[in-house]
């Protein structure tokens, strides 16, 4: 992409979570992005051929980062220049969620199932390599859909149960977890 493009996508992505912090998902149109955004219509169907598929890109975009190979120092929390280990990522996906509110607002909305089965897309990866390590009778693929969806409910419980820190969540969850 060049920088026009990326700019004019970036545009959207801002209209669209902007809109996601006002309305629900199903009430947002391709007409109040593109208002949002100043753009036109066929400038937002040369990017994306659906909301959905809006959606599913600014999923993986976000994900792209939050999952990245290395941690880096962010505004709220910082796991830059550590060894890599499981409970600094799942402690770093927290932070994400809890600083995003439109993050909240897409795990809530209808579409949440959509952004769940992407989010469980990346949690298999971190949890497989976690899985290879460990020793246990019970079939890996049975402990990775486990892990994976244990994960994935933990996040929609602890959306209403904010009180608790990232830390603290992260914690919870491991000690449910056979990678101690």
């Amino acid at each position: 992409m060049d920088r026009r493009q990326k700019k004019t996508r970036q545009a959207i992505y801002e209209a669209f979570t902007g809109l996601l912090e006002e309305k629900t998902y199903s009430n947002i149109t391709v007409k109040d992005i593109i208002d949002r955004a100043d753009i036109g219509r066929s400038t937002f169907y040369s990017h994306f051929e659906t909301k959905d598929e809006l959606l599913k890109a600014l999923c993986s975009d976000i994900f792209d980062h939050v999952f990245a190979e290395k941690l880096t120092r962010e505004t709220t929390h910082d796991f830059s220049g550590r060894e890599k280990n499981l409970e600094d990522e799942i402690t770093h996906i927290l932070y994400h969620l809890k600083d995003s509110s439109y993050l909240k607002r897409i795990l809530s909305c209808e579409s949440g199932e959509m952004f769940m089965r992407f989010f469980k897309g990346y949690l298999e990866k971190i949890f497989e390599g976690e899985l290879e390590k460990t020793k246990t009778h019970v079939p890996k693929s049975y402990l990775l859909h486990h892990m994976v969806c244990d994960f994935a409910e933990t996040v929609r419980w602890w959306m209403n149960h904010e009180s608790y820190s990232p830390e603290q969540v992260a914690s919870f969850f491991l000690s449910t977890t056979p990678f101690q």
